[in-house]
């Protein structure tokens, strides 16, 4: 690994990013795994002033942030394996392979996962056989999508991938005025992409219907945090409640909405406590027995 600001790649034939910090590991420190949403390429965690990297760097946490099939560096794969479930598989060999080049004097593997990327690691944790995989740390995702964004998102141009104009994307992005720097919002353009259509149809059709029987296979810690003014995700306190509730194999899961933020929590104001949160689970999975804190 190197510098969390050069592209590279990490493992597979997935381009990314990673940072190992300089002077060693403590004991039981994870090795951190950050998968991103649609639109975005790795560089989502990655933005100056929101950086996930540095903030892992800074608490001597190695972290890895491959580009998903059909981002940046890395290739596509054929149109019947670019949905969520065919990214988890592919993606579960490729952190095999970063097991193996990266994962020397860590404890396994704790995954971070945002929006689309947060089903995808959902998906991956379910079926994590042969991982060393110690706990997984998702935001951006619920049970369900508005219903008019599936007849909606049908009428997309018949194209591979789908760009987001500007304006859109802002809006849906981001929370209520003041809960972010409004700088941060044309920092965040460095890591713009056009998305697979395949995934952003699976999302708003495919998901619902069996994310119950993805987040019951779930063996791991769970944290998840969802925020109150996501326009992407039907979002109340009765549906954290129900995907944590969904979560009836994991020993232990910490589920939260966080309030008066926006879709892409790690670009507002709370981001901070975000990342400080979900790297402190990480930190708390890997130094605990395995079994600690299963549910009565």
């Amino acid at each position: 690994m190197t510098s969390a600001h050069q592209h590279l790649t990490l493992f597979g034939d997935l381009s990314g990013r990673g940072v190992r910090p300089s002077g060693g590991l403590a004991p039981r420190t994870p090795l951190v795994v950050a998968i991103h949403g649609g639109t975005y390429t790795s560089a989502y965690f990655d933005i100056p002033g929101c950086s996930l990297f540095e903030r892992a760097a800074a608490n001597g946490i190695p972290l890895l942030a491959p580009d998903r099939p059909g981002y940046a560096g890395s290739p596509s794969l054929p149109a019947a394996e670019m949905d969520i479930g065919g990214q988890a598989r592919h993606l579960a060999g490729a952190l095999e392979d970063a097991w193996r080049r990266h994962g020397a004097g860590t404890a396994g593997i704790v995954l971070i996962g945002h929006s689309i990327g947060a089903a995808i690691a959902c998906e991956i944790a379910a079926a994590a056989e042969g991982l060393p995989l110690l706990g997984l740390a998702i935001s951006g995702v619920g049970l369900r999508t508005p219903p008019e964004f599936g007849p909606m998102w049908a009428q997309l141009p018949d194209t591979p991938t789908v760009e987001m104009p500007a304006a859109v994307k802002d809006m849906v992005m981001f929370g209520p005025e003041g809960s972010f720097d409004p700088a941060v919002v044309r920092a965040s353009d460095a890591a713009d992409a056009a998305a697979p259509k395949v995934e952003l149809l699976d999302i708003v059709g495919g998901w619902e219907h069996r994310v119950h029987d993805v987040l019951g296979r779930i063996r791991v810690p769970v944290h998840y945090r969802q925020a109150e003014v996501d326009r992407l995700w039907v979002v109340d306190t009765g549906e954290v409640a129900g995907f944590a509730l969904a979560l009836a194999g994991a020993p232990r899961v910490d589920a939260e909405m966080m309030r008066g933020t926006g879709h892409c929590i790690d670009f507002h104001h709370v981001g901070r406590a975000l990342q400080l949160q979900q790297l402190g689970f990480a930190l708390q999975c890997a130094a605990e027995p395995p079994g600690c804190g299963l549910r009565p």
